[in-house]
């Protein structure tokens, strides 16, 4: 017998939502799981696509039929999956032309074709206008799943022809139960998930040995700025480290720090073990300067993550010296 594809705990009730839908007959064509990245929107559609396939589904798929052992040994024909190809960011035209094709056929096990397209974003103008035709005509038992992170860079047209599932929060009580199990200890579990910002998967990659290293380097880096350290020379020191994940760490201490600027309370700060960092920023510049800090974080982000900017070294090092001038001022 196959394992059981199950949602993560946090998302069982989303996930008793969906099968009534299914049950009763009404679940649409086109859904969009939408959330942040580290909330486990993945096992959700993991498990809708195994009852959605399964031959003879409860209240998961069953495990044990033709289609679910085919689903677990890597191959279904009844389910395209479409995502960048490997070292690109970008869907582009022509995967979806295959999914025009492939739901053009009738289901060879006689159920679902099933249609995953994750991350959704990714896919360019072309490939967005492409799909409107098989999500507006997809024929008798269809499902798309779309997994988007930022559902506001779809296409409208996109996004109109789905039902949209916002994934937002997970369950502080269930998730740090998850957590405890995987972590061995409540206190990790508590400190990983307040650092995550309530992100369970997020929290577990934060609290991995590698995510605490860097952690912790990033910490002596500012260290060393408010010190008077050479920004470029620090920079250099993190040339080997996900520029991406930087810029992740950096937005949300500064929103930490935006949060004590403004309210004066550390009880809702993410990272408290930063508290002393905090102050010393708070003192030494403006508020609406650590905001100017974060927009530019932001932005260098998002073009990263589109493939946009050539240098991710440049922005490393442009980043620091704005840092360092506000961390000194």
């Amino acid at each position: 017998m196959s394992e059981l594809v199950r949602p993560y705990p946090w998302l069982a009730n989303r996930w008793q939502d969906i099968t009534r839908l299914a049950d009763a007959g009404r679940l649409p064509h086109a859904l969009l799981f939408a959330g942040p990245s580290g909330i486990g929107k993945q096992s959700l559609a993991e498990a809708l696509i195994a009852r959605t396939l399964c031959a003879a589904p409860g209240e998961f798929a069953c495990g044990e039929c033709h289609s679910c052992r085919m689903l677990a040994a890597g191959y279904h024909p009844d389910l395209m999956r479409v995502a960048p190809e490997e070292g690109k960011r970008q869907i582009r035209i022509g995967p979806i032309r295959d999914i025009n094709a492939f739901v053009s056929q009738t289901a060879q096990q006689g159920g679902y074709r099933v249609i995953v397209i994750a991350p959704a974003e990714a896919m360019n103008v072309a490939a967005s206008n492409a799909l409107l035709k098989s999500l507006e005509e997809p024929g008798g038992r269809t499902l798309f799943v779309l997994l988007s992170d930022i559902p506001s860079h779809l296409l409208p047209t996109i996004r109109s022809r789905c039902q949209q599932w916002s994934l937002t929060q997970a369950d502080e009580v269930q998730s740090l139960g998850w957590l405890n199990d995987q972590l061995g200890g409540d206190e990790d579990a508590r400190f990983w998930w307040r650092a995550s910002g309530g992100l369970p998967l997020r929290a577990l990659a934060l609290a991995e040995p590698e995510a605490r290293a860097l952690r912790q380097q990033l910490h002596e880096t500012f260290d060393a700025l408010v010190r008077g350290a050479e920004p470029v020379a620090e920079a250099a020191r993190l040339d080997r480290q996900s520029i991406d994940t930087i810029l992740w760490y950096g937005i949300t201490w500064l929103e930490d720090l935006i949060r004590l600027g403004l309210s004066g309370l550390s009880d809702e700060l993410r990272n408290p073990d930063l508290l002393p960092l905090y102050r010393q920023a708070v003192k030494n510049a403006r508020v609406r300067d650590w905001f100017r800090l974060l927009d530019y974080a932001r932005e260098q982000r998002r073009l990263l993550t589109e493939g946009n900017n050539p240098n991710p070294q440049l922005v490393l090092e442009a980043w620091l010296v704005r840092w360092a001038a506000l961390l000194r001022s």
